[in-house]
């Protein structure tokens, strides 16, 4: 598989052979109105970091072409298949929907030949809130199954209500000192790489 440095990275564009030659894992990262941009560009080299299917950027979020989220992400926004929705409850919406057909495809094509294996795991997507909340949980106590979604919310107001209500999960990671919250890209970052451990 390619494998770019940094300099590399800022200076190659990505052909659509090259993108399609990156094997996706079923992770999908949604910004509930993250509005510094070097937290979106950071994200985006998480997500490419852990070969992500696809980041939502939603709301307030500011989309590439962006030249702080270009130089945050060092072009990382070029290979990492991102899509922009008006809020974040849309993108869990249509994550739902495709992941609900997705799954009756699969069954349709089982019955018609049952002798075809099925699949290994349940394609209905898992949501996971990353907020401290009365209702969060360690996120190390989760059980994580795949495919999955990611949301992270707003600097000063994080994830929205409306979001919350979705979410199936929602994690916080436990803070030992006397601050009481990391940065978005620092808390996703940890998050993700956690999910690696199931791949």
């Amino acid at each position: 598989m390619l494998k770019l440095n940094a300099k590399e990275l800022r200076t190659t564009i990505a052909t659509e052979e090259q993108k399609k030659s990156i094997k996706k894992n079923p992770i999908y990262i949604i910004l509930d109105n993250v509005l510094d941009t070097y937290n979106v560009g950071s994200i985006f080299r998480l997500a490419d970091a852990v070969a992500a299917e696809k980041v939502f950027l939603c709301g307030e979020t500011l989309t590439p072409p962006n030249t702080r989220i270009k130089k945050a992400s060092i072009n990382t926004t070029e290979w990492v298949e991102w899509e922009y929705c008006k809020t974040a409850g849309e993108a869990i919406e249509k994550l739902k929907t495709c992941h609900s057909e997705r799954s009756e495809e699969s069954s349709e094509v089982h019955k018609e030949d049952p002798s075809l294996p099925t699949a290994d795991q349940d394609d209905t997507i898992k949501v996971i809130a990353v907020e401290l909340d009365e209702r969060s949980v360690p996120y190390d106590k989760v059980e994580y199954k795949f495919p999955l979604a990611i949301v992270v919310g707003n600097e000063t107001y994080g994830v929205s209500k409306e979001v919350l209500e979705m979410a199936d999960e929602i994690v916080e990671l436990p803070m030992f000192g006397v601050n009481k919250s990391l940065n978005v890209m620092v808390s996703v970052g940890i998050i993700l790489y956690k999910l690696t451990e199931k791949l």
